[in-house]
């Protein structure tokens, strides 16, 4: 992704893991069938929100942090021709870890 582009206050650019394209069974499916998957790698975080203080909170997440998010999180924008999702950090749901 472009680092012409920075993220404001507590949110997030995130960009979708790629689909299956088969079934467990072998069986290949279309694009338009398929649905968009939840789970994404974190590509820009901005500094974090602030309180009502004025205090800095940061951001949890970290570039290469792979999380899951709502299906109806953020917006889908297309940056230096990659398709990504900007949303704010409370529209993640967790961070994927490995064993």
């Amino acid at each position: 992704m472009s680092k012409r582009f920075r993220p404001l206050h507590d949110r997030v650019v995130v960009k979708r893991v790629t689909a299956d394209q088969k079934t467990a069974g072998g069986i290949i499916i279309p694009d338009t069938a398929q649905e968009k998957p939840s789970e994404g790698e974190v590509v820009a975080v901005g500094p974090g929100g602030r309180d009502e203080t004025g205090k800095l909170i940061p951001i949890d997440v970290k570039v290469g942090d792979r999380v899951l998010f709502g299906k109806w999180s953020g917006t889908e924008v297309k940056i230096d021709g990659e398709d990504v999702i900007i949303m704010k950090e409370s529209d993640i749901m967790g961070v994927i870890t490995k064993k």
